[in-house]
């Protein structure tokens, strides 16, 4: 008898790369990998998702996902996969006139992408946790960082505290709306284009990698960016397919990860990687990228705890409750 069919939708990250090219499989099912690059295509993604359809399985923003899970509106179960994962202190901009210190983005003109997508919820989650930083008075303006126009359709659940989020209707992207003065700062997942441009345009964090490792090595939390979820429907088709998936990207996790880490001949384009290397062995034990629940608990609870802060999810929601059952 045929293995089943399964649709995939994932970045083509290294981590994916060996499960992409088929050096990996996924035990009794034939997977037919729909591989996406850069923000607007795993937006694109997210956006099927969250409207209920797109392939088998994808991956998906945590902050959508858990939110819906919330809500009672999602129509996928999650595996503990974090193909994603980005510190985010490194990616707030700020008009320099106007801000030098994390305390001056209150009650500022902050863009942003989508408010709720997980790199927003983390960015603010660690200027709350860390500085202190009150955004009750902000003025949120949403929209694409170097286009015009919207970042996605997103199908987010109601927002349960009341912000004062608008969108941008000019013509002009957030990075212009910074470059002119017109807001004061955006945060997020990209880096906008007038940054090294437009005068004043800086960093908030300048010394960002020192932030985040004196940050990881106090909280152990490494935000997490997008999760893999599977279609209830399929899920309850298919139970053995969760931890066929759970194994087989932990196997092309490991793969990717032990070619990262042969420095005989670079694989990637890091001229210094074998001191990256050397730095990941002493700060995250060697593997960087844990998946399963208990090795990401401190993130994760940071992560729930983030959405619920913020306004996402009606209560803190039980870590140990959002992912199938998986080892």
């Amino acid at each position: 008898m045929a293995n089943p069919k399964i649709s995939f939708a994932c970045t083509l990250y290294d981590r994916l790369m060996p499960l992409y090219l088929g050096e990996v499989k996924v035990e009794g099912f034939d997977v037919e990998f729909e591989g996406s690059h850069g923000v607007q295509g795993v937006r694109s993604i997210f956006d099927k998702v969250g409207a209920g359809g797109g392939t088998d399985v994808s991956e998906m923003s945590s902050s959508e996902f858990i939110s819906a899970t919330s809500a009672g509106t999602s129509k996928h179960v999650a595996i503990p996969v974090f193909v994603s994962r980005v510190f985010r202190s490194g990616y707030t901009f700020v008009n320099t006139d106007r801000i030098k210190t994390p305390k001056d983005l209150e009650g500022k003109k902050i863009g942003v992408p989508l408010f709720t997508m997980s790199a927003a919820i983390a960015a603010r989650g660690h200027l709350s946790d860390e500085y202190g930083v009150n955004f009750d008075d902000v003025e949120w303006v949403q929209g694409g960082m170097n286009h015009h126009g919207s970042h996605g359709s997103p199908s987010a659940p109601p927002m349960l505290k009341k912000w004062n989020i608008t969108n941008n209707q000019t013509e002009n992207s957030l990075s212009d709306l910074l470059a002119a003065g017109k807001i004061d700062a955006v945060l997020g997942a990209l880096i906008p284009d007038c940054f090294g441009k437009a005068h004043g345009i800086k960093r908030l964090f300048p010394d960002y990698h020192d932030v985040e490792l004196q940050y990881y090595r106090r909280t152990r939390v490494f935000p997490i960016m997008h999760l893999v979820v599977i279609k209830r429907e399929v899920h309850e088709q298919h139970p053995q397919l969760a931890q066929a998936m759970f194994t087989a990207l932990n196997g092309s996790k490991k793969m990717a990860l032990e070619r990262f880490m042969d420095v005989g001949s670079l694989h990637y384009m890091v001229p210094w990687l074998m001191r990256d290397m050397e730095e990941i062995n002493e700060e995250f034990g060697g593997d960087p990228w844990p998946y399963g629940v208990e090795a990401n608990r401190p993130t994760l609870e940071a992560v729930t705890r983030w959405l619920h802060e913020q306004g996402l999810t009606a209560k803190k929601m039980d870590v140990d409750k959002l992912f199938v059952s998986v080892k």
